[in-house]
């Protein structure tokens, strides 16, 4: 199946033991949090970056990693603008969290007016790699694979693809498939994958690209079904499910999810919250949870983490460039 699509821009974007809970912070810490910590998440309730915010703020309650409270707060407007100007605008903002999608590449490429360089912003922690699957409705047995899906949503008339904000990883994905399969098939943005999800579990979209986590309970009802990953390798937990690379359709695509400080947040706050998070990574909760819930990767900080953004926003670039192309 492989396109010219897939021939001429292979799409790849690539993106050791417990340590005992602590109850102020990291021993000999010269910071600690003294007020709530905000968890800003990108995207609306029930998505993948809200479900890892909220599960790493019960660990974060439940091991006593940070002596104050975490709090989560939802800010989807604008596919994640409203977030990233917020954290913009708390420079210095010792007390502040956002938790990152790929989004947080693309946001600022495309909004250039917002002045927002995540460069500028503080590299925390990068907690997994997500990848994405394209699902359909289990009641279609007129598609069982991807063959399928491009003869039956090639006859119809208005075919739905939900997904998270405009110009996102989601629309990003539906533009490259109705190019590499010959499809037009119409995306819906909505706030986050959660409800993207239940769209298509209740039959209102035909067709999404989400995330395993945002899904899981819907696949678990059998409500839902993947067709392909968007991996080169197939993955474990799906073992049956073939990749677009194995289909002849060279597309790898992984969602980031990290944490970020805002600018010029201080020294000490910096080395406080990387030492947290990376016991929040080693800690067998995380793990058990990266393995339910497909997350793949090593752990990324400080200046490897920044250097990751680089790559990516170059990676995202290219991509917003292809894809605003294959639009016209």
């Amino acid at each position: 199946m492989r396109s010219g699509l897939a021939a001429a821009a292979c799409l790849t974007v690539l993106a050791t033991g417990v340590l005992a809970p602590f109850a102020a912070g990291p021993a000999g810490a010269d910071w600690v949090p003294t007020k709530p910590v905000e968890f800003v998440v990108m995207a609306g309730q029930g998505g993948g970056a809200d479900n890892i915010a909220r599960f790493i703020a019960k660990l974060v309650k439940k091991h006593s990693l940070f002596p104050v409270e975490a709090r989560v707060v939802n800010m989807p407007a604008q596919s994640g603008s409203e977030a990233l100007s917020y954290v913009k605008n708390n420079a210095g903002n010792d007390h502040l969290l956002v938790f990152t999608l790929n989004s947080f590449f693309t946001v600022p490429l495309l909004n250039p007016k917002l002045g927002i360089d995540i460069l500028t912003f503080t590299p925390i922690a990068r907690l997994g790699l997500d990848p994405f699957l394209l699902w359909v409705h289990t009641d279609r047995a007129d598609i069982s694979n991807v063959a399928d899906f491009a003869a039956v949503v090639g006859k119809a008339d208005n075919w739905t693809m939900a997904g998270t904000g405009s110009m996102s990883e989601d629309e990003l994905l539906t533009i490259f498939l109705n190019s590499a399969l010959s499809l037009r098939m119409k995306y819906q943005p909505r706030g986050g994958g959660g409800e993207v999800a239940r769209l298509l579990a209740e039959g209102t979209v035909q067709s999404t690209v989400n995330n395993p986590g945002e899904i899981d309970s819907h696949y678990k009802a059998r409500l839902v079904k993947p067709l392909a990953i968007f991996t080169r390798e197939r993955l474990p937990q799906y073992a049956d499910t073939p990749t677009f690379w194995e289909l002849g359709l060279e597309i790898e695509y992984l969602m980031q999810r990290g944490v970020a400080g805002p600018p010029r947040m201080s020294g000490d706050a910096v080395d406080y919250y990387s030492v947290v998070f990376e016991r929040v990574f080693n800690l067998p909760e995380w793990q058990d949870y990266k393995e339910r819930n497909v997350l793949l990767g090593e752990f990324l900080s400080g200046p490897a983490l920044r250097e990751y953004w680089r790559s990516q926003l170059q990676v995202h670039k290219w991509m917003l460039g292809v894809a605003q192309s294959l639009k016209k």
